[in-house]
This record gives structure tokens, C-alpha cells and sequence, in this order.
């Protein structure tokens, strides 16, 4: 139970006793503050709502409440105008949390609400043969840090990577490379290379109209099954699929499937029979749509007037084959905001076929990526890659290592973590729905709020534990040892770490995580500056190496949570 639980306790004990039944436990929990100022306490209750109830002023009801509620966590109670303010028994709770991190390790903040039941996750999701860029970071590093974070309360996440594999798109490149293709460039650089002839393709297609009309023959051959476009089409989707893997290996992301929307293609007759039978499906200019006007939603286009199924088609596919693979507890897409309506229209179409589970299944839509705040483009060029953002930010860190540390063991593996470290908590420090904007000097400053940053003063503490001889066999705090203003505020910030992975959860929210590590960081680099930590006495100093070790663990579990590792030594 969380200080802020006992305290919710102990209120509604105080309440009962003045006969006041209106506030549940959870809702006292909600209403509980951190004031803004540690001398004002570290736990505020705010007395309005009880004014009411109560019909008494606040203050008066403050201090009422002040007399009332008692713990052995809490040194005192005092009300101070229209807040009832709660210390906490500082010693207690430091020697309290210490040693449950301690006991607990990297399981600190575990969970086992999930009760092991699959969670799917649809992410990264590129399309074949374009390139991985700077844009698909975002589903990426968001869908997997989500993972973590389910995993820690006890799901199993399912990582998917649903491909861009079929499209007309598939036709215009067919045509493309029959046109101006070279198979040994394929073959050496296959990305690179389709790519090049994807665009080529588009801009030759502005001088001749034709060509449009070509993607879009060779694109029906595909889906009839013709031997040669199927064969182009297979050593795409194969050579792209090689190329996206060592990304996803830098990156330190794996899925459990990579079924894209080529394999849906046999699934999607059912959905249309099946909306048929429930009598969903409605004609519209020639087109089958359901209409969802109950919904204010403009209606779920099915098939087409000439007969060809959609994106929505697909999707009810794939959500009903989830389903029926994994039975699972939720279902989460992590696609970006601009396909915000297709999703609410899925789900609803899914609710009226009647399916329960659909109302278990999220959107969790993201910001655009975007270079000098304007959106990246592939058809245009106008595109960053994510390889050689990588390959550059791992040479970079490279370079700043031989020139701080160049006797450091590993230095080519510290630099891989820390470069690709500091590409992802770019990404994650900030709400998933805010836009991002690529830029090299906020990504890799080993000050601030970066990954380097958070990844340092691990570094930093491990090297105090090492310098210290730290052994953890010796788990008494010394009186005294941990009494400065400036350890309390690293130890309630410990404390804090359950709450905030389940606010990540709740909200399918990593940046949650991502600034709970900033703040952890800054709040011990200021203990590191302020107390002297290898102090000549031995209690003292084991004392205080303990916090340490606290919050290596800590850093070390929520950078995990993130997708970064956590180096010992930088």
C-alpha cells in the first residue's frame, strides 16, 4: 500500500467517525495533492468538496480532520487554511523504501493485474520497399516501450508488426523497376534503390499520365495472382523485411509476428458475409458501406463499387483473427492521429456485429515526426532515415567518448547504447500526441533532458557504488545518515515510481516514464553535489550508498521500461 493509500485509509476512517460515508477510498485517493513546496508538507488533502457535505467552512473542516487522522508513517497533521498538510515520518519511509527496492530489484512497481492474458500491439508497421524512417520511429519506440509497460503489470504483449505489404503502390513499383530497375543495385542496396525508382516513378508520372494507368494494371495482376508480379512483389517484400530487421535490432525491438496486409487477403470475404448475415451492410452510390449515424460518424466504407475491400475491411479482418489467435484482455494500435476516425469507426463497426471484446480494443494515436516543423515525405524525397540517424548518433557519442573517456572498456557497445539511447528518449520524453521536431542538438547533449543525460548519472552511480564498496548485505541506515532535504526529495521521487508506471499504463503513456528519470536524475545529481556520499565514516557511507544503489535500480528498470539500456560505466 502507498503512503498516499494510507493516508486515503486514514481519512476515511476520520470521515466515518464524523459520520460522512459520501467519499469512497478511491475517491479520497484522487483528491490527495503533492503541495507545491516540501515545507508545506508531503501530502496535501484540500477540504472544499466536504464544505458541502459538511456545511462547515474548509478551514474549520481542515482542522478537524488535522485531530483525526493518525499513522506511524506520518510525524504530523496540520491544517493550514482550507488544507489538511501531512508530513511524512521521514526515517521510516527512507529505511522503508530503501529496502524494498533493495529486496525487490528490477521487479520494484511490478503488477500482476494483467494475469498473464495477451495483449496485442500493433507498431512500426513500415511500408515494403520504402525506407524506415525518422517517421516510423514514433510507432516504433512508442508501441514497444507500451509493451514493457503491460509486461510489467503481468500481460503478455503480442508485438505486431502489420506491414504496408499490398497496395497500388506495389504496381508502380513493378513498373518502375521493369522500367529503369537494375537487379545487382537492388540486391546491394534494396531500400536505397526502391526507393529511388519509387520516386522516379512519380516524377516521370507528372510528364506521363500513362504510367498511373500502368501501376495500376500491374498492381491487378498482382492480386490475380500472376507469376511475375508475385514473384517481384516476394523479393520486395523479402529484401525490405532483411533490411528493416537490422534496424529493429539496433533499435532492440522484436515482434512476435509480422503478418501485414498481404496475409489478410483470404479473411476478408468472411467480413463481408459476416455483415451481410447480421444485415450491417447498406448500398451507397454503388458502394457497400455500415452506417454508423448513431455514432455521428460518417459511414464505414466496406467494398467498393467495383468490388475491391478497404482498409476497413482489412482491419475487421485482423481484429477478428486477433481475437480468435490470442482471446485477448485489450487490443492496442499504435497509429498515428490522422487515422483516428478509421479506428473509432472499426470499433463501432465491431460493436454492432455485436462483439464485446471490441470495447477492450484502443487507438493510441501519436504526433508527427516532422523536419524544420514540416511532415517528412517519401514521394517527395523529403525524408529523413532512421539508419543513418543511428549510425550517425552512434558515431557521434563515439567521438565524445574517445575524447572524455578513451580508456573505457566496450566502447564500441557504450556508444551503440547510448546513440541509440538518445534517438529513442527523443521520442519518449514527450507526449505521444505533441508533434516532435528532429534536431541533433537536443537529441545527443549529454546535459538536459536527454537519454545521455539519464544514461550518465547511472553511469555515475554505479561508479560510486564501485569506488564506495558498496555491499548490499548491510542494510541498516545509520541514524542521521540520510536527513538532508536533498535525500527525502530522491527518496519520495523512489517512492513515486510504482504510481507513475501505472499512470503510464492507464494512459498508454510512456513519457509518463521518460520524465519520471529526468526528475530522478536531476534530483540525485543535486544529492551528489550537495552531500558528500563516500563519507569517511563506514555506516554513514553504506548508509548512503544504499540510496544509490536505489537508484541505479530505479534508472535502470524505468530506462528498460523505455527501450534504452543502461551502461555501468561511460
Amino acid at each position: 500500500m502507498s503512503y498516499k493509500q494510507q493516508v486515503a485509509t486514514s481519512l476515511h476512517a476520520a470521515l466515518q467517525k464524523l459520520e460522512i460515508a459520501d467519499f469512497s477510498l478511491e475517491k479520497l485517493e484522487e483528491m490527495l495533492e503533492t503541495p507545491p513546496n516540501p515545507q508545506m508538507g508531503d501530502i496535501a488533502f484540500p477540504c472544499f468538496q466536504l464544505a458541502k457535505v459538511l456545511r462547515k467552512a474548509p478551514p474549520q473542516i481542515a482542522a478537524e480532520l488535522a485531530g483525526l487522522v493518525k499513522s506511524d508513517y506520518l510525524d504530523k497533521v496540520e491544517a493550514v487554511g482550507p488544507y489538511m498538510n501531512v508530513f511524512l515520518n521521514r526515517s521510516l519511509v527512507t529505511a522503508e523504501v530503501i529496502g524494498t527496492i533493495a529486496k525487490e530489484g528490477s521487479s520494484y512497481g511490478n503488477r500482476s493485474i494483467g494475469q498473464g492474458r495477451n495483449v496485442p500491439i500493433d507498431l512500426s508497421s513500415p511500408n515494403i520497399a520504402k525506407p524506415f524512417s525518422m517517421g516510423h520511429l514514433r510507432s516504433t519506440v512508442i508501441g514497444n516501450a507500451i509493451a514493457n509497460i503491460l509486461e510489467k503489470h503481468g500481460y503478455r504483449p503480442v508485438r505486431i508488426n502489420h506491414l504496408g505489404d499490398w497496395g497500388t503502390q506495389f504496381g508502380k513499383l513493378i513498373v518502375a523497376y521493369k522500367r529503369w530497375g537494375d537487379e545487382e543495385k537492388v540486391r546491394a542496396k534494396p531500400i536505397k534503390e526502391l526507393l529511388s525508382l519509387y520516386i522516379k516513378f512519380h516524377e516521370e508520372a507528372e510528364k506521363d499520365e500513362s504510367l498511373e494507368e500502368q501501376g495500376r494494371e500491374w498492381f491487378k495482376r498482382l492480386e490475380d495472382g500472376d507469376e511475375e508480379a508475385r514473384q517481384l512483389w516476394q523479393w520486395f517484400r523479402d529484401e525490405s523485411l532483411k533490411e528493416f530487421m537490422k534496424i529493429y535490432k539496433l533499435l532492440g525491438v522484436s515482434f512476435d509476428s509480422t503478418h501485414g496486409e498481404a496475409f489478410y487477403n483470404d479473411k476478408m470475404d468472411r467480413v463481408v458475409r459476416l455483415l451481410e448475415e447480421k444485415d450491417l451492410l447498406v448500398e451507397s452510390n454503388g458502394a457497400l458501406v455500415v452506417n454508423l449515424d448513431e455514432y455521428e460518424m460518417p459511414p464505414c466504407l466496406i467494398k467498393k463499387s467495383d468490388g475491391a475491400t478497404l482498409y476497413a475491411t482489412r482491419d475487421l479482418a485482423a481484429a477478428l483473427y486477433r481475437h480468435e489467435t490470442y482471446d485477448f484482455a485489450k487490443a492496442v494500435y499504435v497509429v498515428g492521429n490522422e487515422q483516428r476516425l478509421h479506428f473509432q469507426q472499426l470499433f463501432r463497426v465491431l460493436e454492432k456485429m455485436g462483439y464485446e471484446w471490441a470495447k477492450e480494443m484502443y487507438h493510441v494515436p501519436f504526433g508527427m515526426m516532422l523536419k524544420d516543423g514540416k511532415k517528412m515525405s517519401t514521394r517527395k524525397g523529403q525524408v529523413v532515415l532512421l539508419e543513418e540517424v543511428l549510425a550517425q548518433a552512434i558515431e557521434d557519442v563515439g567521438k565524445v567518448i574517445d575524447e572524455k573517456n578513451p580508456q573505457l572498456a566496450n566502447k564500441e557497445e557504450v556508444a551503440r547504447q547510448v546513440g541509440v539511447g538518445a534517438v529513442i528518449f527523443h521520442d519518449l520524453k514527450n507526449f505521444r500526441l505533441n508533434d516532435v521536431n528532429f534536431s541533433w542538438e537536443e537529441m545527443l547533449t549529454f546535459e538536459g533532458e536527454t537519454g545521455p543525460y539519464v544514461q550518465y548519472t547511472h553511469a555515475r552511480a554505479c561508479s560510486l557504488l564501485r569506488k564506495g564498496g558498496y555491499r548490499a548485505d548491510t542494510p541498516d541506515i545509520a541514524e542521521g545518515a540520510l536527513d538532508s532535504s536533498e535525500a527525502w526529495t530522491v527518496v519520495t521521487l523512489l517512492n513515486a515510481f510504482p504510481d507513475v508506471v501505472d499512470r503510464a499504463r492507464e494512459q498508454f503513456d510512456p513519457s509518463q516514464v521518460g520524465k519520471y528519470v529526468v526528475d530522478l536524475a536531476q534530483a540525485f545529481n543535486k544529492y551528489y553535489a550537495n552531500v558528500r556520499i563516500l563519507a569517511e565514516d563506514e555506516q554513514i557511507k553504506h548508509s548512503r550508498l544504499h540510496l544509490v544503489s536505489a537508484v541505479v535500480t530505479v534508472l535502470r528498470e524505468g530506462l528498460r521500461l523505455l527501450g534504452l539500456a543502461a551502461p555501468e560505466e561511460m
